[in-house]
């Protein structure tokens, strides 16, 4: 039996902050995975000799971010690239109609102000929207009062419906009417030429990592906590769990005792979404070299809808498209050859015969990962915005959970995660954690390793 001050299970963002903020402290901490790999959610796949981010991709907004600020101090390059919270317009996307024809500017310009108008009349919904109401229910009463043609109407309903699915992975009709409420983005965004990886792999050089080790079973009591994997046990005195929501609710680690209903509870009305990417490259861009996305709009764009040039980090045409939410359920079912050929046929609607055969591709499966059992938290039907920061405990002062699904503000972030692990180590030591010292720590081992 092997006996720590803190154990902390999981090796993603939030599980490798609070080890490295702890062991800073002078902790014994020992950190247990059950991959085999550190990162979690944040998976960059490397074996064409660049990187491919297959779970996190963006920081969402740079203005104000701690996450952000860590990262300009750790000086990792970043590209600025700011679509990634689904923006209507702002920035060059080629929207094509809802029979796969290019819009012109005029109907462009009239399509972003259809939807401006009916996300003002949105937020006056749900700001007078009762307990049970759904995204959905918020925003029919919008559209109902939009006055605008039943056509554009369509369009504007397949939009909100998609941007649940890209911000949630959920469907719209199962998102709380307030699911949205934490989604603005202040600054651009930025994605990562060398992969977003490389974060949690600095800030985990050094520590105690056991790979391979699926915790079953965390229990608690007078005398300290035990932590078991398949084949051994450690002992703390306490335990900060970082594994994702869709591991909590799936029971894959028996708390002994069972769970207060005050985490509990937000662990059972807490959604997990599923949003799978799909990369395809190609061997030439059949696309307008200055627009970040393509979006089809109405009946074209009913299942696969916006692509993202992403070529800036391989050099290589590049798009990035999404299934999420039910969509993405199923097409993870699905052979992956399917699964491109379908995104193709999508595509050949707007392009015709300028799409040539992809060179490679990369598709996820996140809701078929029994370490995350989906992508990222999300608000559910009968949850609210406290549920999430109530999941974090701590329980009896000694068992604290961490992750993107326990921090209120933007959940379902790399920056949600950071804050969250921070937020556990800072409960334990009693006392705040410097991110600009806790960088420093970080660089400073690096030149000591270096020499």
């Amino acid at each position: 039996m092997s006996t720590f001050d803190t154990i902390v299970v999981g090796a993603g963002m939030s599980g490798l902050t609070s080890a490295r903020m702890l062991a800073d402290a002078g902790q014994r901490v020992v950190v247990l995975e059950g991959r085999d790999r550190i990162g979690g959610r944040m998976r960059t796949d490397r074996s064409a000799g660049f990187p491919v981010d297959l779970g996190a991709s963006w920081i969402h907004g740079i203005e104000d971010s701690p996450l952000w600020d860590l990262v300009h101090a750790l000086r990792i390059p970043a590209i600025e690239y700011t679509v990634g919270s689904f923006q209507v317009g702002g920035r060059p996307i080629q929207n094509f109609d809802g029979d796969g024809r290019p819009m012109d500017a005029a109907a462009t310009a009239e399509w972003i102000a259809d939807v401006e108008a009916a996300d003002l009349l949105l937020v006056e919904e749900i700001g007078s929207s009762s307990p049970g109401d759904t995204y959905l229910d918020v925003t029919e009463r919008a559209l109902d009062r939009s006055g605008l043609s039943p056509e554009r109407i369509d369009d504007i309903r397949e939009y909100f419906r998609h941007r649940v699915e890209e911000q949630c992975g959920a469907w719209i009709g199962d998102l709380d009417a307030h699911g949205l409420d934490e989604d603005a983005i202040d600054g651009d965004e930025v994605i990562f030429p060398r992969g977003y990886d490389e974060l949690p792999r600095r800030i985990g050089a050094g520590l105690d990592i056991r790979l391979d080790a699926r915790v079953t079973h965390v229990v608690r009591s007078a005398g300290g906590m035990v932590v078991r994997t398949g084949s051994e046990e450690f002992t703390a005195d306490r335990v900060i769990v970082t594994v994702p929501l869709g591991v909590l609710q799936a029971g894959s680690i028996t708390f002994d005792p069972a769970l207060p209903d005050e985490v509990a509870g937000p662990i059972e009305r807490l959604g997990m979404g599923v949003f799978n990417k799909v990369f395809l490259q190609f061997p030439e861009r059949f696309w307008d070299e200055e627009s970040y996305v393509l979006r089809a709009l109405g009946e074209a764009g009913e299942h696969w809808h916006s692509w993202y040039d992403v070529s800036a980090v391989s050099g290589i045409p590049t798009l990035l498209t999404f299934a999420a939410g039910p969509f993405g359920r199923r097409m993870q079912e699905l052979p992956d050859d399917d699964v491109v050929a379908d995104v193709l046929r999508a595509l050949r609607v707007l392009f015709g015969d300028a799409v040539g055969e992809p060179l490679a591709h990369w598709i996820t499966h996140w809701g078929h990962d029994e370490f995350s059992n989906g992508s990222y938290s999300h608000l559910a039907l009968g949850s609210t915005h406290h549920d999430h920061d109530a999941l974090a405990g701590p329980v009896d002062g000694v068992l604290h959970f961490a992750g993107e699904a326990t921090w209120g503000d933007e959940p379902a972030t790399v920056g949600a995660a950071l804050y969250s692990g921070r937020r556990a180590a800072e409960r334990i030591l009693d006392r705040p954690v410097d991110l600009a010292d806790f960088a420093a720590r970080i660089i400073a081992r690096e030149q000591t390793a270096a020499r």
